[in-house]
């Protein structure tokens, strides 16, 4: 029987979760456990199964097993270990943080299963509570990895800007109903394109001995109900990152910064420069990109 969400369930204090630089180029080397030993006797062989999900946060630690709440990964792990009477250890992309969501999170698993990829889809899913969601299942290469095959990814960040706050989008964006100057947002949007060390727009307990990133592109939108949309694609995002620069932006189009004070900060490598840090509700991963 399908579980209703957990919207209930109260969220443990958790830190956000490093998002390192894609493809070894922090210099972590891929684990030697990404492939596959051949069957033994009698043993179907294994299989490497791609997922593409969708997830709503809210009521969640983060993608990654914690010892103090609930996580995407333990969620998972458990319907799909369900689905195929194994033990599964579920790969993701990246590890969101507490309360941010997922529109294309890539992940993948090992598995023995011989089940269709129609009937692990369907049966996974029907295990699954309703703020989580396979969108897509299909066998990959035993060598491919859901996080070091990556080349990039894409996040969205959701502002509803204007006077009255949504009942609906009361967990999905950032709400800030005093006017923000789009045309001020998008003169700051260069400052950060291009090849840069992130240190001042990163959490000072970030895991990541290297703080540089590539952003390849940033964009900044606004619908006619009031809803403004960051979009950012990089080689590999550093805890908070996204965030900072969101909260950057916003003092960018509040008018309280400049591109070249935006610049400066970004010089500094001083993350007490650089602002707020953006709430986690408006986040989402929207995609991740591999060759």
């Amino acid at each position: 029987m399908k579980k209703e969400g957990r919207a209930g369930r109260r969220k443990p204090a958790a830190l956000e979760a490093d998002n390192p630089a894609p493809g070894g180029l922090d210099g972590e080397k891929r684990p030697s456990s990404c492939g596959s030993s051949a069957p033994g006797p009698g043993e179907p062989p294994v299989r490497n199964i791609k997922m593409i999900l969708e997830y709503d946060g809210g009521a969640y630690s983060g993608w990654q097993r914690q010892l103090n709440g609930l996580s995407i990964q333990q969620v998972l792990e458990e319907a799909i270990g369900r689905m195929t009477g194994e033990a599964i250890r579920v790969h993701g992309s990246g590890r969101t943080d507490a309360g941010v969501h997922a529109l294309g999170q890539c992940a993948h698993f090992h598995t023995r299963s011989g089940l269709p990829e129609r009937s692990l889809l369907m049966g996974i899913n029907s295990l699954l509570p309703s703020d989580i969601a396979v969108l897509e299942l299909a066998d990959a290469p035993l060598a491919f990895h859901a996080r070091y095959d990556a080349q990039s990814k894409a996040y969205l960040y959701r502002i509803c800007n204007r006077p009255v706050r949504s009942a609906l989008e009361r967990g999905h964006a950032w709400f800030i109903w005093t006017p923000l100057d789009l045309t001020a947002i998008r003169e700051a949007l260069p400052v950060f394109l291009g090849t840069h060390d992130f240190t001042s727009f990163c959490s000072t307990h970030t895991d990541s001995p290297d703080h540089i990133r590539t952003i390849l592109s940033l964009t900044a939108e606004k619908d006619p109900s009031g809803m403004i949309a960051i979009s950012v694609e990089a080689n590999g995002f550093l805890r908070y990152m996204v965030r900072t620069l969101v909260g950057a932006l916003v003092d960018a189009g509040r008018g309280k910064a400049s591109p070249a004070d935006l610049a400066a900060v970004l010089a500094a490598k001083d993350r007490r420069l650089a602002g707020l840090t953006a709430p986690p509700q408006g986040l989402y991963l929207k995609d991740v990109k591999y060759a």
